[in-house]
């Protein structure tokens, strides 16, 4: 079963690898800075339960890189850390342990602190204090070091805006307040940017996953009856493999357009997977059919080693059929052919075997024959016709007692040097015929004589021309009588 169909559709997307935020050295020594001190001067005060440190804020997802850059204040102001020495400035105590904290020209009541001193009241909500100027400078820090996203750090500021108003404290509020609001300006305008930069992150990792469902999406509707699936299982593998990468390192999508895209890029590879499913079903039916007819192929081809040589026309006759059974996929396909040429094998084996048996009583033969061609060059140097005839034929038949010879091929090679010898003695015979025939004979002398007749008339012509001094008529005279011989001595007279 596919990974996704594991995979509910709200894991379209995965959470992002939340920033961890880091304490600074700074913001070490800046908390040693505004820890309060009791001084030499002042009377011993009786410890209070110090507040436990702030949490750090929780991990958030973070934004695109290029939204992560420090955020420059316009004016960064320098820390305010009242001390128990300056709570006069800030506080006052009453006569019941009511203390008040002054905002502006105002006073407002923080507390009571009714079984202490008036100063040990003071420094208890002094120490109020520092921890709300500790949590804004550390953000002040924060801030300036490119910490978080601009939209994290105001969040924060406006969460110590809701925490310092009305604070249980005594110091400069005010100044607090101003800091913050200082913050949150300058965090404003690098918020909308950031946050346009993530909605262009988004809007590009959209473009990305919607590009990945279009190709799939196209795969999934070609003609898939046709394809090579190997090179198509690979292709979904890949995008895939890239999706999910992408659910992990890119930048997270809104719940609707996710689901909507991976139902889409869902249902595509659905429909690949069956197509692919329904194909290598058919294909293993196809090669379960092809496996039978092989096999029993491979049987009859086994079952034909007792006839030896004798087989061999039955087993070419099983190969035709194995080369027409169809594929039954590599390693059946291997196994049997293995099973079915082995058993043609031993038949070429008995064949050859026997053939080696053949050529070693066919040396003799050989011998017999090569020994008679060295008589049948005789023929050609014997000058009467008739006797050269009377040798040829007796080396003709002691050639066909000698018998057949093994292999073929040498026995072929043995009868064309003596069809040779044989040529040649019937072209001699042919022309002695021509030249000796009494018909023959009997033709040319009857030529012979006309031809004497008519050089004896151009004579007598060419004679009466030279005395006459008819020049023309001796011309044609001496050339009638020059071609008359010529045909004269071609016929030998």
């Amino acid at each position: 079963m596919s990974t996704e169909e594991h995979t509910p559709e709200i894991h379209a997307e995965q959470a992002e690898p939340a920033a961890s935020v880091t304490e600074s050295a700074a913001d070490e020594s800046a908390q040693a800075a505004v820890e309060p001190t009791e001084t030499a001067s002042k009377p011993a005060v009786a410890p209070s339960p110090r507040p436990p440190m702030m949490p750090r804020p929780p991990a958030m997802p973070r934004p695109p890189a290029s939204a992560i850059r420090p955020v420059v204040l316009a004016a960064a102001a320098a820390p305010i850390v009242p001390s128990t020495s300056d709570a006069a400035e800030w506080g006052r105590v009453t006569d019941d342990g009511t203390v008040s904290v002054r905002e502006g020209d105002e006073w407002r009541e923080v507390g009571q602190y009714p079984d202490g001193t008036p100063e040990e009241a003071l420094a208890y909500f002094v120490r109020k204090y520092d921890d709300l100027a500790f949590k804004v400078n550390t953000l002040e820090q924060r801030v300036q070091a490119g910490g978080p996203g601009a939209g994290e750090l105001a969040k924060q500021a406006q969460h110590l805006v809701t925490e310092i108003t009305d604070a249980a404290a005594v110091g400069d509020i005010a100044g607090l307040r101003a800091r913050l609001d200082a913050l949150s300006g300058s965090l404003a305008d690098a918020s909308a940017a950031e946050a346009q930069e993530a909605k262009a992150a988004v809007d590009a990792a959209i473009a990305e996953r919607t590009a990945l469902v279009e190709r799939s999406e196209a795969i999934a509707a070609q003609d898939l009856s046709s394809v090579q699936w190997k090179k198509v299982t690979e292709e979904m593998g890949a995008l895939f493999d890239a999706w999910q990468a992408h659910q992990q390192n890119g930048p997270r999508l809104p719940k609707g357009a996710a689901n909507q895209l991976w139902k889409r890029f869902r249902d595509a590879r659905a429909t690949v997977d069956r197509q692919r499913r329904a194909f290598y079903a058919d294909l293993d039916e196809t090669h379960k059919a092809a496996r039978d007819r092989k096999s029993r192929l491979v049987e009859r081809a086994e079952a034909l080693a007792p006839k030896g040589v004798d087989g061999i026309p039955a087993y070419r006759g099983l190969l035709d059929e194995w080369k027409a059974a169809g594929r039954a996929g590599r390693k059946a396909d291997d196994a049997l052919w293995a099973r079915f040429k082995a058993a043609g094998d031993a038949l070429y084996s008995a064949r050859a075997e026997q053939a080696a048996a053949t050529e070693a009583e066919s040396v003799p033969r050989i011998e017999a024959r090569t020994a008679l061609l060295e008589q049948a060059k005789a023929v050609g140097d014997e000058a009467n016709l008739t006797r050269a005839r009377a040798l040829l034929t007796r080396i003709q038949r002691e050639w066909d007692e000698v018998g057949r010879i093994f292999p073929r091929e040498k026995e072929r090679a043995l009868d064309d040097r003596l069809r040779v010898i044989e040529q040649e003695l019937k072209s001699r015979e042919d022309v002695d015929w021509k030249r000796n025939n009494p018909e023959t004979k009997a033709r040319a002398g009857a030529m012979s004589d006309q031809l004497m007749q008519a050089i004896g008339k151009l004579e007598a012509e060419r004679d009466a021309a030279e005395k006459s001094g008819d020049a023309k008529a001796l011309k044609a005279a001496t050339e009638a009588l020059e071609a008359r011989r010529a045909w004269l001595d071609a016929l030998g007279g």
